[in-house]
């Protein structure tokens, strides 16, 4: 069984980037990297609206899931300028995933997808009838 999904606002991200947002394979859903562009193509200039614009619209796909933070067992984050505005980020992040914590992994990069985007989150996660 594999299905994909995405939230109604960034459905258009499947058909101009052909990838799926959230892939369902059955006991695990992966998510593709989701920045803090909106679906307009907008990025917010100040680095925690943007880390929080980027966790609300994960937290969006999540929803069309079926899933909430909760059910993330892995986040994958990708960073411009990572110990420039890493508490930034760490505070933000705090706002959304909380204990029991997911594993994660932090990792610089020189650049991102769409142009003036600091972060990429990627998540992975196991549905709960699977817990």
């Amino acid at each position: 069984m594999r299905k994909t999904f995405s939230a109604p606002a960034f459905s258009h991200f499947h058909n101009q980037w052909h990838l799926s947002p959230g892939l369902d394979t059955g006991g695990y859903i992966f998510f593709s990297g989701v920045t803090g562009c909106r679906p307009d193509g907008t990025v917010a200039r100040n680095p925690e609206d943007q880390f929080r614009d980027a966790f609300s619209f994960l937290a969006e796909t999540l929803v069309a899931g079926g899933l909430d933070w909760e059910n993330v067992a892995e986040m994958t984050t990708y960073h411009v300028d990572l110990r420039k505005h890493l508490d930034a980020f760490i505070k933000v992040k705090d706002e959304f995933v909380l204990a029991p914590y997911p594993a994660w992994s932090c990792i610089g990069t020189t650049e991102l997808i769409t142009e003036g985007t600091l972060v990429e989150i990627r998540v992975i996660c196991q549905r709960p009838e699977h817990n």
